[in-house]
């Protein structure tokens, strides 16, 4: 299902049609057994529900018709300081080292571009910094840079936002954006290429001499779906917490480690790392790993398109996930604030602390309902 957001009960269709599934999933999950969603795990002494803009104030998606979804150039200084005006805690966004050895702020592994009638791409480490630069919007007024594209699913768009913006180094973003911001670096690295230690070390150390010469007093936290990358970060230097990033088993890799939590969680146990970022659908097909997680003392962030869905993150909030990778920032910004203003805590007997707020009018289990037929989408 596309994403339309910020998504609540009205825009999903048939809710009224709880199938049996449904109904026995939620049934399931309103107790405490073992299989189980336990809300013990929630928000006991009610801390700070963590909400990360993606790509600063949400991800390009080029072919939407939303156009908030292309407002700001994602992974740049505009789209950064814009996601400051909103509740943040931390802003996500994908470092890579170009050919010269300057940490730049791209996601993709290629730029892609238009010359002389025909589309190139070129990978964006094989590139300078002063080539990568030269692609896009330009720091010199009255310059024009080489045509900036984007590939989706084999097809060739424009890469046209509302408010455009030149891209920017790692150390440019420590430099220009809001100081009270968290950065969540994420070490990007390709999927299909088989890297050697030594490369990766030298990559890491360049980043991280940008972060110790820069950080200062910024939160700063690195996450990476590279199982290696992950635990070399981690032997590395104990500074800064390094999350290990999985689709939680949405997707198979050859390398098993990143194909499911199960294997998240023996990844970051053995290699000393300090939590989980999984995509969200895995941790509602499969809700106790979340109380696994936690038991093992991890820290489990979420992203996907279902975090710009209010409900989908308020039944996180009541699993214990601590902290959501939203793109519609304004939206659930707004929505995290709302019933956290409004909730107050009871001491249950047998149950342990309970959440009490408005939303539990919505009970629990229609909450889970309505999850488990996005999931299905």
């Amino acid at each position: 299902m596309a994403v339309k957001a910020a998504m609540h009960v009205t825009d999903v269709s048939h809710l009224d049609q709880v199938n049996d599934s449904a109904a026995s999933l939620s049934s399931l999950y309103a107790t405490r057994l073992p299989n189980g969603l336990d809300v013990s795990n929630g928000p006991k002494s009610l801390p700070k529900f963590m909400v990360v803009g993606h790509r600063g104030h949400g991800m390009n998606v080029l072919q939407s018709t939303d156009k908030r979804m292309k407002a700001y150039k994602e992974n740049s200084i505009t789209s950064f300081n814009n996601a400051a005006n909103h509740a943040l805690d931390y802003i996500e966004f994908d470092v890579q080292v170009t050919r010269d050895n300057v940490p730049i702020i791209f996601h993709d592994n290629f730029i892609v571009s238009a010359e002389n009638g025909k589309v190139v791409e070129k990978r964006v480490t094989d590139l300078t910094v002063d080539e990568f630069f030269s692609y896009g919007p330009q720091r010199t007024s009255g310059q024009v840079g080489k045509s900036l594209l984007r590939q989706i699913n084999g097809n060739i768009v424009g890469w046209d936002v509302e408010v455009d913006d030149h891209s920017c180094t790692l150390e440019e973003a420590f430099q220009k954006v809001n100081p009270g911001l968290g950065f969540n670096i994420e070490l990007k690295f390709d999927d299909y290429v088989v890297y050697e230690e030594e490369y990766l070390n030298h990559v890491l150390q360049v980043i991280l001499k940008v972060v110790y010469e820069n950080a200062q007093e910024r939160p700063v936290l690195f996450s990476t779906f590279q199982p290696d990358v992950a635990l070399l970060m981690k032997k590395l230097q104990h500074t800064y917490p390094v999350y290990f990033l999985t689709n939680g088993g949405n997707e198979i890799y050859d390398d098993v480690r990143r194909n499911s939590l199960e294997e998240a969680k023996k990844l970051a146990i053995g290699g000393g790392l300090d939590g989980i970022v999984s995509e969200v659908k895995g941790i509602f097909r499969n809700p106790s790993v979340v109380r696994e997680i936690k038991e093992s003392n991890l820290s489990l962030l979420t992203y996907g398109k279902l975090n710009n869905v209010p409900e989908a993150v308020h039944v996180q909030y009541l699993m214990g996930v601590e902290g959501v990778i939203v793109d519609l920032v304004q939206e659930i910004t707004s929505a995290v604030k709302a019933y956290n203003s409004n909730k107050t805590v009871t001491e249950g007997e047998q149950e342990g602390l309970k959440v009490m707020d408005n939303t539990s009018k919505i009970e629990l289990s229609f909450l889970l309902s309505l999850v488990s037929q996005l999931v299905q989408h």
